[in-house]
């Protein structure tokens, strides 16, 4: 595990389109995803120590942002043969024990996390209504994978004011975690 922290936010930075597989089975495209709000992009993993510490925090914030018109998307990157605790079948098997209400992706061939310029599982990309990258933050504080306190994420937090004012907080504190497992 190499701890590696997500780089400032490229304010303004438009999506990428894609297409993955879901563990649902079907094909899913960014377009079909869009919240009338924003859009919430993450790359996650099952394995990773960082994702498991937050991964309720994940989906409880999914979950209320969705009320507030964000949608949100999970993609996982990671090198399923050198790591097979990713592989799809278990991202099925992880999204069910966790209840996603989101899309859980497999990028396969890891041209998403490249486009996206992913480094971390988790690195979140918050996004607004325009689909104008304005987060690139963490979900909150953690202490020997522990987080450290309750009450609204810092990731709420940033949607919210990406809500209001279509702008995301001028200070983002980086989202660490393990770095994706790239193919040799």
């Amino acid at each position: 595990m190499v701890l590696t922290k997500t780089p400032i936010c490229n304010f303004g930075e438009k999506t990428k389109s894609f297409e993955l597989k879901g563990t649902d089975g079907q094909l899913h495209k960014l377009e079909d995803h869009i919240g009338k709000n924003g859009l919430l992009i993450m790359f996650i993993c099952n394995h990773c120590p960082y994702v498991k510490a937050i991964i309720r925090d994940i989906v409880e914030d999914c979950k209320n942002l969705k009320k507030e018109g964000v949608n949100s998307i999970a993609i996982m990157s990671n090198d399923t043969k050198e790591y097979p605790e990713d592989s799809f079948e278990n991202m099925k098997i992880f999204s069910k024990k966790f209840n996603f209400t989101f899309p859980y992706l497999i990028d396969e061939t890891q041209e998403i996390a490249r486009e996206y310029r992913a480094v971390c599982t988790p690195d979140f990309f918050g996004y607004n209504s325009k689909l104008e990258l304005q987060y690139r933050g963490r979900i909150r504080e953690l202490k020997d994978l522990k987080p450290i306190n309750s009450g609204e994420s810092d990731l709420s937090k940033a949607m919210r004011l990406i809500i209001k004012t279509g702008k995301g907080p001028k200070e983002q504190i980086p989202s660490m975690g393990c770095n994706i497992k790239w193919t040799k």
